[in-house]
């Protein structure tokens, strides 16, 4: 059977993107994290003193999604706010959420590695750049 959407681009980045994803987040879940988790606390690692809003912006996360986001990372034990200024809190990684995250990027790093090796050798110095070109 011919399958016509195999000659549209978008198509094979959205079948791409969703299998390394459904391989990712299946991979996590033993851990105890979403893909948002994991995301949300590796920008968190990154930026010192990152409000929630700012977070937000940065996952292009929905304001009013934010919020259970970061009351289950509070809740697990993984980041705890600090007082910023007279409205804002900063978010911050705890001991326990730096070594879930030490877990997580194993599993990242394995998850990439995997996905790089099935890249042909001579295209995967071009592959992170054409995708970025894409939506940056």
């Amino acid at each position: 059977m011919k399958d016509p959407l195999l000659d549209y681009p978008g198509y094979s980045l959205r079948r791409a993107a969703g299998a390394v994803m459904t391989r990712l987040i299946a991979r996590l879940e033993p851990l105890g994290l979403r893909f948002v988790d994991s995301s949300a606390m590796l920008m968190i690692e990154a930026n010192p003193r990152i409000t929630a809003s700012q977070l937000g912006r940065m996952l292009d996360i929905q304001r009013a999604n934010m919020v259970p986001l970061v009351n289950r990372l509070e809740a697990e034990g993984w980041i705890e706010r600090a007082p910023l200024d007279g409205k804002s809190h900063s978010l911050a990684l705890t001991a326990a959420g730096k070594a879930k995250l030490a877990e997580a990027r194993r599993v990242i790093a394995e998850t990439e590695a995997e996905l790089i090796a099935r890249v042909p050798a001579e295209h995967r110095a071009h592959l992170k750049p054409a995708l970025d070109a894409l939506w940056r």
